[in-house]
């Protein structure tokens, strides 16, 4: 188990999933907390060399890329139970947010091998950015993120509608480059943004391919025109151009803040991404246990209820 203590009370967890997992007969794991030196990568280096089969992450996508990064190309299966405010790997899956679903699937021991994106070798699950979204990412404060959840990144997205577009160089595998001005250009693995707004429809996890969206709404009207469109889930989005490569490389004409899962990183000109397929073993709801997604959520949270409290019983 890999927490954020700041995201969650590390004790209080500690408790429960130790309980859960007893109930079912598994042993009580190994525990690592996240430090600010130290987000989540050289903690499970030291699971995987422990001999974990399932990593446990509780944090946010910070954590969980984190995590990810040392698990790739493993055996070792990571286990999502969500502690921030985006998750969005765990919404792009159908996972639940409720802590007992999340234990209840590792139990399961169903199983997704999904690919992952790599940036200068840092890997990321859902999307990799350049532009205004990680300008968004940046004007987001963690308390407004605190105290009102993902819509805070709403705030942060508007104090940016008006900047000036980047011009940038795409260039998807051998193909020839393509030069557009844009505010955004991300790189997708998946499809769902923030709040459950599906950007990019035909994005899978486990395609072989990485998603392009090239945004390029050049004032306030384009942007409620294209958000409209996102929101209504209209096959065709003004403003914004899907293609989809194994490689992608985009260069922009002055350095730009760029991110990875959520996570700022260092600004720069460029951005280059790789698709790496079936690098990473996920812990999901068996497919025949999950029908629908959101039934599937209520009735392994409850699955994973009975596990707590036959373990607080004992």
């Amino acid at each position: 188990m890999v927490v954020n203590p700041v995201k969650v009370d590390p004790d209080e967890l500690r408790e429960t999933v130790n309980g859960a997992l007893a109930a079912a007969g598994w042993p009580e794991p190994l525990w690592y907390e996240t430090t600010v030196d130290d987000p989540g990568r050289g903690q499970a280096l030291r699971a995987v060399e422990e001999g974990v089969d399932v990593l446990f992450v509780c944090g946010g996508d910070g954590t969980v890329m984190s995590c990810m990064s040392a698990l790739v190309g493993t055996e070792v299966a990571m286990a999502v139970l969500p502690g921030g405010t985006g998750n969005l790997l765990a919404a792009n899956l159908g996972l639940s947010t409720d802590l007992a679903a999340g234990i209840e699937v590792a139990i399961e021991r169903g199983r997704r091998l999904l690919d992952v994106g790599e940036v200068d070798g840092r890997y990321f699950a859902v999307m990799a950015g350049m532009g205004f979204d990680a300008k968004m990412l940046e004007a987001t404060s963690e308390t407004t993120k605190a105290r009102i959840g993902w819509p805070a990144y709403i705030v942060g997205a508007a104090r940016h509608l008006r900047d000036r577009p980047m011009r940038v160089t795409i260039r998807l595998d051998d193909q020839p480059p393509m030069r557009r001005r844009a505010r955004t250009v991300l790189i997708a693995n998946v499809g769902r943004l923030q709040g459950g707004v599906k950007l990019l429809t035909e994005a899978e996890p486990d395609d072989g391919r990485l998603d392009v969206a090239v945004l390029t709404p050049r004032n306030l009207r384009h942007w409620l025109s294209l958000g409209w469109a996102v929101v209504r889930r209209r096959d065709r989005v003004p403003g914004m151009e899907v293609f989809r490569a194994r490689r992608v490389q985009i260069v922009s004409n002055r350095p730009q803040p760029r991110e990875l899962d959520g996570d700022l990183i260092e600004p720069g000109r460029a951005l280059r991404a790789e698709i790496r397929p079936g690098a990473l073993w996920l812990c999901v709801p068996r497919p025949e246990q999950a029908p629908d997604l959101a039934e599937d959520a209520d009735a392994v949270a409850r699955r994973g209820e009975r596990l707590i409290d036959e373990a607080a019983g004992e």
